[in-house]
């Protein structure tokens, strides 16, 4: 394991507030970023966070240059007041509307890959009850800072919302600690030194996103992870503090639910990687019960296991965005493949 990767690529959101030194740096190197939030249902949430991010990432520094809401089919007001406040928004079955239609998180951030224009994405969860744009900012900081870093995770301390009002100071993260911990242990020590690897708030270069499959579910932050760890090394991941970040308590079932996918998604993953052969495929129902009228019922939720290929293998995509090695800046070099596995 890495002796140095945790001390040289761990920061805190302070060593990049200076936003006007981001702001020269990013123009600079003549860069456009932009910021996704996939969303479904998130109308409480959803204004609050446009309003701070264009008022001091757009309109006070000029640091985003757009702010892009995809919907998994929210029916609530969570477009309709993504809209109001100034992001261009997009329903994702209406994005490469000739493919197959999957509903998920990672659709949502593989479809923004052809409708954001950034050379940078910064993608954020849409449910953050305490904002800052220091969620922006501070994940941008390591890649227009550094020349190796092509994505930088967030982590925080966890505390969760119980009601309305009341604030638990910790509790978050308990798949991480019971799921992807261990079987980073098992499998990549290395990666434990990721704090939060389910961690909803990451940027990286667009020709970082557009080379690697995107699960459709819960399982991409995971995935993501261990294909950019493995085609291009630990070095070119960052992390960096932004210390809380208040969001949703989610009960034990619905948290059940997660790991099952994100277990799923590595499983795959590491027998694609020949880590392990399993012998037979795996079954793609997660089981719990429900005490019902004094009967135990079964609740069953089936998983398709969909992926999506990488977005550069997709015809459209390469049509609106030049790809070739020729046509690309001389400031982003092709990203050299360095196996690690």
């Amino acid at each position: 394991m890495s002796s140095n990767w945790l001390a040289n690529n761990t920061f805190h959101f302070s060593d990049f507030a200076d936003l006007d030194r981001l702001v020269k740096e990013k123009e600079r190197r003549n860069l456009a970023i932009s910021l996704c939030l996939p969303t479904l249902n998130e109308e409480k949430t959803i204004a609050k966070e446009i309003i701070i991010m264009k008022s001091e990432l757009m309109t006070r520094y000029p640091l985003l240059d757009e702010i892009v809401v995809i919907d998994s089919g929210s029916t609530d007001n969570t477009m309709e007041s993504a809209a109001a406040f100034g992001a261009d928004v997009y329903e994702a079955d209406q994005i490469l509307p000739n493919l197959e239609k999957y509903k998920g998180k990672g659709e949502n951030l593989w479809k923004s890959l052809i409708v954001t224009k950034g050379d940078i994405i910064v993608y954020l969860d849409a449910d953050i009850k305490n904002i800052h744009h220091r969620f922006a900012y501070a994940l941008v900081g390591p890649l227009l800072l550094t020349d190796h870093i092509k994505y930088a995770k967030a982590f925080y301390d966890r505390p969760i919302a119980i009601g309305k009002s009341k604030i638990r100071p910790t509790g978050g993260g308990r798949v991480t600690e019971l799921v992807i911990r261990p079987m980073f242990s098992l499998f990549f020590p290395e990666l434990t030194q990721i704090f939060q690897p389910l961690s909803g708030e990451y940027a990286g270069y667009r020709e970082v996103f557009e080379k690697v499959p995107f699960p459709i579910g819960y399982g991409v932050e995971t995935s993501l992870i261990l294909d950019i760890y493995e085609k291009w090394g630990l070095n070119v991941i960052a992390q960096v503090d932004l210390e809380k970040r208040v969001h949703k308590n989610q009960n034990i079932k619905a948290l059940g639910k997660m790991a099952f996918v994100i277990l799923d998604t590595f499983l795959k993953r590491i027998q694609k990687l020949d880590f392990i052969e399993l012998k037979k495929d795996l079954f793609n129902e997660m089981i719990q019960y429900n005490l019902v009228k004094n009967e135990y019922q079964a609740d069953i939720m089936q998983i398709g296991g969909i992926e999506r290929p990488p977005m550069i293998e997709i015809s459209e995509y390469r049509q609106k965005f030049a790809t070739d090695k020729a046509v690309r800046r001389k400031d982003q070099p092709i990203l050299p493949e360095s196996s690690n596995i």
